[in-house]
């Protein structure tokens, strides 16, 4: 197996971490054989369940425990959904699933320290990961990061640096900082979405040995739409499924890049305005691997769908009433498919699952204002 450059086919051999291709573009990873439900490790309730599909030696995983989170039954707007609760992982996010893979195969390769980017979740999971392994790292934050993500980074040991601007210039400075430090970006190195492959694995297990009709995300970076097109691939395949389910991203009409390629028909990012967005998760406005994300949604039959903040609050307040507390990224997924739902892309007797990727506790203090919530006195 080799990392990929998809610009030029340049290959690099796995036993050298790296980030990018020489070229300075991303690289990806070759297909990989997956597994048959045969070689399910059972014994295992957590991402490994699925070693024999990743590739990693599974024999030293860093790992908390992350994975087989929930599939809950429930209804959205009078059909028939499931709710993937991927905020009951160990730090809150759905970020776990793609940390402990790759946290795994840096450790395995030499390196000891690590930086990354992230609007909060993947701070936070990273620090803790690397807690784990006894690796350091350093996270740049953008200095508007809701408090409680910049603690939850900031203890578990991690050197937090908060930087002025939007969530790209963020990246930016990564991108600078990255000559000093090894880069570990959950957006870059694509052992990330190696891991976040497995939640295609798990829903496929827990919809007993199905693939759903329809997967909905809230989309940013791509990685859990990437994840599934990998993962569902893999068991295609092999022949456990026959077909990929219809994936569909939502992002916030506020900072929508991939809504407006999907919409043009182009393959990379047109001009569009993007202003801030209570999705803080999902505010990315030059994400990486557009290509490939574009091309998953498309060849899967999905869509990519673009929601109001109003809509994102409605959504929030809705799922809470369900006893979900989700942060306003995770709102947005559900206020796509609302909106999937009332035009018909989305219907009654289809098997539906919504990916519901981060809690409401990192965001508490927005959500009071959001929704206006307050104790009254007795």
């Amino acid at each position: 197996m080799n990392y990929i450059d998809p610009a030029t086919g340049a290959t690099y051999p796995l036993g050298t971490p790296r980030w990018c291709a020489d070229s300075g573009g991303y690289v990806n990873l070759a297909s990989a054989p997956g597994l048959k439900r045969a070689a399910i490790d059972s014994s295992r309730y957590s991402v490994w369940r699925y070693a024999k599909a990743l590739l990693v030696d599974a024999r030293d995983a860093v790992t908390l425990g992350e994975g087989w989170t929930p599939l809950l039954a429930g209804e959205w707007k009078g059909i028939p959904v499931v709710y993937k609760l991927e905020f009951m992982m160990p730090t809150g996010s759905f970020k776990d699933r793609g940390m402990t893979v790759m946290v795994t195969y840096l450790r395995q390769h030499g390196i000891s320290s690590m930086l990354e980017d992230s609007s909060g979740n993947a701070g936070a999971s990273l620090s803790a990961y690397a807690a784990a392994a006894g690796m350091r790292c350093r996270i740049l934050v953008p200095e508007t990061a809701s408090y409680p993500k910049i603690a939850q980074i900031a203890a578990g040991g991690a050197d937090v640096v908060t930087i002025r601007g939007s969530r790209q210039d963020v990246a930016d400075a990564a991108l600078r900082m990255s000559r000093e430090i090894f880069y570990a970006s959950h957006n870059w190195q694509p052992f990330f979405a190696e891991g976040t492959k497995t939640l295609a694995y798990e829903l496929w297990e827990q919809l007993q040995f199905r693939a759903p009709d329809n997967v909905v995300v809230p989309l940013g970076y791509g990685s859990n739409v990437l994840g599934c097109d990998r993962g569902f691939a893999e068991l295609k395949r092999n022949g456990e499924i026959a077909r990929i389910p219809r994936l569909f991203g939502v992002q916030a009409a506020n900072c929508a890049p991939y809504y407006a390629a999907f919409k043009a028909g182009a393959e990379q990012l047109v001009p569009t305005e993007v202003k801030p967005t209570v999705a803080e998760g999902i505010a990315s406005s030059r994400p990486t691997r557009v290509r490939e994300v574009l091309r998953a949604v498309r060849d899967s039959g999905g869509e990519i769908v673009a929601v109001s903040e109003d809509e994102i609050v409605t959504a929030l307040a809705a799922l809470a009433k369900k006893g979900l507390y989700v942060e306003p990224t995770s709102a947005a997924a559900a206020a796509g498919l609302t909106r999937l739902i009332e035009r018909g892309a989305i219907r009654d007797g289809e098997s539906t699952v919504l990916v519901l990727t981060g809690s409401g506790l990192k965001a508490s203090e927005k959500i009071g204002e959001l929704l206006e919530l307050e104790a009254r006195d007795q």
